[in-house]
């Protein structure tokens, strides 16, 4: 994968998110929460969470573009995402970028 590639998911996720919350009426200070997720905890938040924003990105890119768009929305990371790499993402089966409110759950 390339920085070509990077760039494209970020922008495209990106773009998905500002439509997501002008749809849903998001005020400025409301803020999405990002995680990388397995399809069970992916599921869990598209369950308990409306509404959220979901994209398959590639083990091989996943941290880059996490990294990337949380730097764009001002979020800061995690510690567990600042130890993640590659290797992790694979044998804990992270495929997914999920943004959500914890702030509006589903009712």
């Amino acid at each position: 994968m390339t920085d070509k590639d990077i760039k494209f998911e970020t922008s495209r996720y990106l773009y998905d998110l500002a439509n997501l919350a002008k749809e849903h009426g998001f005020k400025p200070e409301e803020n999405w929460e990002l995680s990388m997720q397995s399809m069970v905890g992916k599921t869990r938040i598209q369950r308990d969470f409306y509404p959220n924003n979901v994209a398959k990105i590639s083990p091989d890119i996943m941290l880059q573009v996490m990294h990337s768009i949380k730097t764009k929305l001002n979020l800061p990371l995690t510690q567990e995402e600042e130890a993640a790499n590659k290797q992790t993402i694979k044998l804990d089966e992270l495929q997914y970028l999920v943004a959500y409110n914890p702030k509006r759950p589903r009712n």
